[in-house]
């Protein structure tokens, strides 16, 4: 079989960055801002987190200097890819007098990701069945993933709370992508091997200066992503944990978790595929004009769930049942897979730090402890 991946140098992937921008898209990367390595507008590669790298662990993140100029050997910051798909905020109505209404137009300017990896290119696909799907699609939403470009990163050095091999979402990116780097710092210089998913991918890579890239090459990239899928720092049990959160309802365990848990909905707020908003009406001082906003919600809050009646889950010990066995259990029953792709960031954005894979494998232990009690 023919190998049709290219190489690219350094100065390829900044000049990716201008042509992208030159077809009119919004780049949108990683770049060093605040003390973390955070999305947002690029300009330029020059503003790419060259040399830069993470340190994670449950509650803590932080960045240190690398030995190389590495751009993409960090594993995933606060943020995330759904921000500029599904925004925290967004204005979708304005209500002038005697009520009338004018929707908001809701038509951003194409954008292109660069450096989505894979446990985040999954979860712009589950945005996509949640979001993009059924009878009645979010129209912002598909919007905003209309005309998408995306750069995919295939990692090769996972960061100390990353689990996607055990999710199957990483570390190598599947389909949903236009390119696909593959980032190699050694001897021989600093390099990229592209992998073209698309025709418009192919568009852009012929308007780069790049070669063909040789047999050894492309074993020695592959080689280094299958080996990033030993080095995780976290992994779930293998159990059936769809069926675990199912049978896990009435746990002790929940009021442990309970016990530690402040229920500021962190891991809602970074999750990749949380999705739940809410809408609230404002009005100016005279009354004459009102505006409603759409705006990211958890299922932490105390009146998420509100009826009438009160709140249905008022215990933090039922809400973070309710978050971790809708995203690893009953999700499978709406939108056919789990909520999960492995990232981390729910474990390192924990001030408590509470770590998922922890909490599934103790759920799993007692479960194995009360099967033996009764046999």
């Amino acid at each position: 079989m023919p190998n049709d991946s290219m190489v690219i140098d350094r100065v390829g992937l900044d000049r990716l960055v201008d042509v992208l921008r030159e077809h009119g898209y919004r780049v949108i990367g990683p770049q060093v801002r605040d003390g973390a390595i955070v999305l947002g507008e690029l300009e330029s590669g020059a503003r790419l987190p060259a040399g830069w790298g993470v340190e994670t662990a449950p509650g803590r993140y932080r960045l240190h200097r690398r030995t190389d100029e590495a751009v993409f050997a960090h594993s995933a910051g606060p943020g995330s890819w759904k921000q500029f798909l599904h925004p925290p905020r967004r204005k979708v109505l304005d209500i002038g007098p005697d009520l009338q209404t004018e929707p908001v137009e809701d038509v951003p300017a194409r954008s292109a990701f660069l450096g989505v990896r894979g446990c985040d290119l999954a979860s712009i696909a589950i945005l996509g069945r949640v979001l993009g799907g059924g009878a009645h699609p979010d129209s912002s939403f598909t919007a905003r993933r209309k005309d998408l470009f995306v750069v995919a990163v295939n990692c090769t050095e996972p960061g100390g709370v990353c689990f996607c091999a055990s999710m199957g979402t990483g570390p190598g990116v599947s389909a949903g992508y236009d390119l696909a780097l593959t980032e190699r710092v050694d001897a021989e210089g600093h390099r990229f091997l592209v992998d073209v998913g698309s025709e418009d991918g192919a568009e852009i890579l012929a308007e780069l200066t790049a070669r063909s890239a040789d047999a050894a090459e492309v074993m020695q990239a592959r080689a280094a992503v299958s080996a990033a899928s030993d080095r995780m720092g976290r992994a779930m049990p293998e159990v059936d944990i769809r069926a675990l959160l199912r049978d896990s309802r009435e746990s002790p365990h929940w009021q442990d978790v309970a016990s530690r848990c402040l229920t500021c909905g962190n891991c809602t707020m970074v999750c990749p595929t949380c999705f739940c908003t809410t809408t609230e009406d404002v009005t100016d001082l005279t009354g004459d004009h009102a505006e409603r906003w759409e705006h990211w919600s958890s299922c932490f809050e105390l009146d998420f769930s509100n009826l009438h009646g009160g709140s249905v889950r008022q215990s933090g010990e039922s809400r973070y049942r309710q978050w971790i066995s809708h995203k690893l259990s009953t999700w499978y029953d709406q939108f056919g897979s789990s909520g999960c792709v492995g990232c981390g960031r729910c474990i390192a954005w924990c001030p408590a730090e509470i770590d998922l894979t922890a909490e599934v494998t103790r759920l799993a232990e007692l479960a194995e402890e009360s099967d033996h009690a009764h046999q």
